[in-house]
């Protein structure tokens, strides 16, 4: 399948989202849920607890960020450490239910990201979606900043924030533009910005039908066992 019906445009993602939550029957908490968990088992076959155990999630204020909340809870109940730094959390029934979760679990919250860098094994990026629109605003602004430098190994949800989803990294010397992730995981279709990804690359994707990608005009990999992802070749070209 030729790369421009493989890749989905940040128009295409959004409409796509669109039509599953209207004709598809989803709810927003179903994808956001099926998104999380994808999330959390992408790290857990990077980085199982038993070899990493520490996971920081930060989580920016919108559904990108609900994904990672999501992906904390199950983290935790998959054996790991998880703290989550939330420094927009925004005043919405279905962000303040996943907070309550967390809290539920005893999941630690954080105020300090430059200490919580320090004392982690690896990072879950759930910042900025397919919706991103630069400038990038504090206290995001530090946060790719320590992402760019950090040595601790960073799994991103569907975008690596900073990125724009069509065409990838930013300029050379413009903020974010030294990131590269460690892992991505694509969520329902990989993004033209995966084009210029360099790490493993997992998809997560399994509740979309036949019918709907084959409208939207990409392919279905075949996900193992009970997985809710597969990880990609490095050259996205033969998924």
């Amino acid at each position: 399948m030729a790369s421009s019906r493989l890749y989905l445009s940040a128009k295409s993602a959004a409409a796509l989202d669109a039509e599953l939550m209207s004709s598809g029957g989803f709810s927003l908490d179903q994808l956001m849920e099926l998104a999380g968990l994808s999330c959390a088992q992408a790290v857990y076959k990077s980085h199982p607890p038993e070899s990493k155990r520490n996971v920081l999630i930060i989580a920016g204020p919108g559904n990108n960020g609900g994904d990672g909340l999501v992906a904390a809870r199950h983290l935790k109940l998959f054996g790991y450490d998880p703290v989550v730094y939330y420094p927009k959390r925004p005043n919405k029934d279905i962000y303040n239910r996943l907070f309550t979760q967390l809290s539920n679990l005893k999941v630690s919250f954080t105020d300090d990201v430059n200490k919580a860098i320090t004392e982690t094994d690896q990072i879950l990026d759930a910042i900025f979606g397919f919706s991103f629109q630069p400038p990038i605003r504090d206290p995001f602004v530090q946060v790719i900043r320590l992402l760019e430098s950090t040595e601790k190994p960073v799994i991103s949800v569907d975008i690596p924030s900073s990125w724009n989803v069509d065409s990838g990294p930013p300029k050379s010397g413009e903020l974010g533009a030294a990131f590269m992730p460690d892992v991505l995981v694509s969520l329902t279709a990989p993004k033209p910005a995966a084009k210029f990804f360099k790490g493993r690359h997992f998809l997560g994707g399994r509740f979309v039908s036949k019918e709907i990608a084959k409208k939207w005009g990409f392919s279905l990999p075949d996900y193992p066992g009970v997985d809710q992802i597969v990880e990609l070749p490095a050259d996205n070209e033969k998924l």
